[in-house]
């Protein structure tokens, strides 16, 4: 028996570990990038039939000369709000006042969430006019229109609450900078030089926009991915050199209908070099770096946003060769290195390193809002070399790059403006292609797939809540038939939870809703309610409709998971633990009448349970009104639910726990004699 048992156990841990290693697996592949950094061919060939072979990247002789160089800006997230933090917009004019002055770019990319659309009480959401009245006049005030191309994409937040792209309420139209010649994606080329830079915004926004929190996740529809194309066309026959991809939303949270995903998209073309966006907010400062390199070859960089972090990015193309760097407001002077370039960032499929390895000189753009005193650059602490400024922002000093063929080497800039401000900035490079990795938090965030990841935290915390009740179900039956004997762990932790949940399982009244309302959260519609104002539309896990139109499932997967943990798990285990003191008290009944302290032990956890549940319905309320509350059996109907079924097992009769007491009963006879003394008095009572 012993053998048995060891063998038991031995299959399980072993299953274990193949499950965890094939997951782990999976995951590795799915964030590997190293694989494919030296790959001359592309990873999508054959998506595009116009696509042609790739060629190597190009080569350039990467001197001194200002030419075959641009820098832009980019800004995410402002959150212009009429309620909240009015320095957003001081700043904001501050910003297209003073840093574009001062770095004067070819374009600003303004990557979404230009507006906070947020109620007062940041629970209600829809577009606000006056919003977008102070956007728009910040950008006419500043005559930053004038000073360079402003190039702003919608983000989910400037879809709150939008039912089409003609609704009223779609301010993006009259009052962003682009939106009345180009609603959705569109396409810009500047020549700069001798070269033609082309910016392809991408607009995944849902359509229509439903109220906040469902429009977390983008979507990009073959509609938009044949303009996508299109725009690709336009900008070669234009003779486009290079592509910068923007918009709002990271490639993770954006569902293509398109076969292999937006990252097909971007990846197959040549001349893509980049995609930035913003959305994540830097998960509150938890990744405040979110960049990747993507199995395609293109550089994905999610920048942190203004509406918090005042943060903006410069980029640059030097040489065919990608530099940015991500800096906050105000902090001046600024550095960007553009050759050698960082390690960390090489596009090895899309960059020709050897530009790099033959190059004569040292590149640095500089700025600052006063005339620079001093550039200088510093290679593995060697002397400090002074830079020469060539035109405008750009500086460069000879080198020899020969002198640092092999390995990893830092290379740093000190600049120094009239004004005493003074700037250090380093990065890592490499001639050699000695590769840096980047960190595996950003990888996953941006590599994944959020609306897969969302699914299954559902569809596991589901599996949780019916599977082991289901199963103990079956095992009490086969005890009951006398085919299995009680089990016995030796962790009385794990032994005590099995018995709650064992008792739990066994009674009718408590086990049926449970377990039925947890698969109607699969199936069932969650709230029916003005999903927009003034059109009614139904929420399930899998999608949401508003009137004929479908919005596949994303957030609501998160959503439905958030549930499921913050109050079908309590209460589940809430029910347990009240069902176990039921029958303990069945085997050892208290003489005394319970205290206002025993009755508040008892009540506790349930109140506040419900408590944080009517919450959770108040501001599901402000979302969607009145009538998503009514006809709502994910928030409203769960407060009931739990009402009930905690009435329930506090008034139902002691026969409704015998069958669980005859298994894990301590004092079996007890039980017996229970069972024989009600019987007869059942009997005594049919007689009279």
């Amino acid at each position: 028996m012993l053998k048995m048992r060891i063998a038991k156990s031995t299959v399980i841990f072993l299953v274990f570990v193949l499950m965890l290693s094939v997951f782990m697996a999976n995951v590795t592949n799915l964030i590997n990038v190293d694989s494919h950094a030296t790959n001359s061919t592309p990873l999508y060939e054959g998506l595009d039939d116009a696509e042609p072979q790739w060629l190597p990247p190009k080569k350039y002789d990467i001197s001194d000369s200002p030419d075959n160089l641009v820098w832009f800006l980019q800004i995410s997230d402002i959150h212009v709000s009429i309620f909240q933090d009015p320095s957003r917009i001081t700043e904001l004019k501050e910003f297209c006042d003073i840093t574009v002055s001062a770095i004067r770019p070819a374009v600003v990319l303004a990557s979404g969430d230009l507006t906070d659309a947020k109620a007062k009480d940041k629970m209600g959401s829809g577009q606000i006019q006056g919003e977008w009245e102070h956007y728009r006049k910040v950008l006419e005030e500043s005559d930053v229109l004038k000073k360079t191309e402003w190039l702003d994409v919608r983000g989910n937040h400037d879809n709150f609450n939008v039912l089409s792209l003609a609704s009223k309420e779609n301010y993006y139209l009259n009052y962003s900078v682009q939106g009345r010649e180009h609603p959705r994606s569109y396409m810009h080329q500047t020549a700069v030089g001798s070269e033609k830079y082309t910016f392809i915004a991408i607009d995944a926004c849902l359509e229509p926009g439903p109220r906040r929190p469902f429009n977390f996740v983008g979507i990009f529809t073959n509609t938009e991915a044949d303009s996508i194309g299109k725009y690709v066309q336009q900008a070669r026959a234009q003779g486009g050199d290079y592509i910068i991809w923007f918009g709002h939303y990271p490639t993770s949270c954006i569902l293509a209908q398109c076969s292999g995903g937006i990252r097909s998209i971007l990846g197959r073309y040549r001349e893509g070099l980049v995609y930035l966006c913003g959305h994540f907010h830097t998960l509150a400062g938890t990744v405040p770096n979110m960049y990747t390199l993507q199995q395609a070859g293109f550089l994905e960089l999610e920048l942190a946003d203004w509406k918090d972090n005042r943060a903006y990015r410069l980029a640059a193309i030097d040489h065919g060769q990608f530099s940015f760097i991500d800096i906050k407001h105000r902090d001046w002077p600024v550095a960007l290195i553009t050759n050698p370039k960082h390690a960390l960032y090489v596009m090895p499929q899309k960059e020709n390193l050897q530009s790099i390895f033959e190059s004569t000189h040292i590149r640095v753009l500089a700025f600052s809002i006063t005339d620079l005193k001093s550039v200088e650059v510093q290679i593995d602490n060697g002397r400090w070399l002074e830079c020469r400024q060539v035109k405008g922002p750009l500086y460069s000093v000879k080198w020899n790059p020969k002198e640092y063929k092999s390995g990893l080497h830092h290379i740093q800039v000190r600049v120094v403006d009239n004004d005493g401000r003074e700037k250090l900035t380093s990065q890592p490079f490499s001639l050699d292609g000695t590769r840096l990795s980047f960190r595996i938090l950003p990888r996953m965030l941006l590599m994944s797939n959020i609306s897969h990841f969302f699914q299954v935290l559902f569809g596991t915390m589901l599996i949780l809540l019916v599977v082991p009740l289901s199963v103990l179900r079956f095992l009490h039956k086969l005890c009951e038939s006398g085919k299995l004997q009680r089990p016995r762990i030796r962790i009385k932790v794990f032994q005590r939870w099995i018995r709650k949940l064992w008792i739990l399982s066994t009674i009718d009244r408590l086990f049926y809703p449970l377990v039925l309302y947890a698969l109607y959260l699969t199936v069932g519609p969650w709230s029916i309610g003005e999903i927009i104002e003034n059109h009614t539309g139904m929420i399930f896990a899998w999608g949401t409709w508003v009137g004929s139109s479908y919005l596949p499932g994303s957030f609501t997967y998160a959503y439905g998971f958030f549930q499921l943990l913050s109050f079908q798990l309590p209460l589940t285990l809430i029910l347990a633990h009240r069902a176990d003191q039921r029958v303990y008290l069945m085997e050892k009944p208290s003489r005394k009448p319970p205290t206002i302290l025993n009755l508040l032990q008892r009540h506790t956890l349930l109140v506040l349970l419900v408590t944080m549940q009517a919450s959770m319905v108040y501001f599901f309320w402000l979302a969607y009104g009145t009538m998503a509350i009514i006809l709502g059996p994910m928030r409203t109907w769960s407060v009931l639910l739990a009402i009930v079924l905690w009435y329930q097992i506090n008034v139902m009769p002691e026969k409704c726990f015998r069958s669980a007491a005859m298994v894990w009963s301590s004092k079996r006879p007890v039980i017996n004699n229970t069972e024989n003394e009600a019987n007869s008095e059942e009997s005594s009572s049919h007689k009279q």
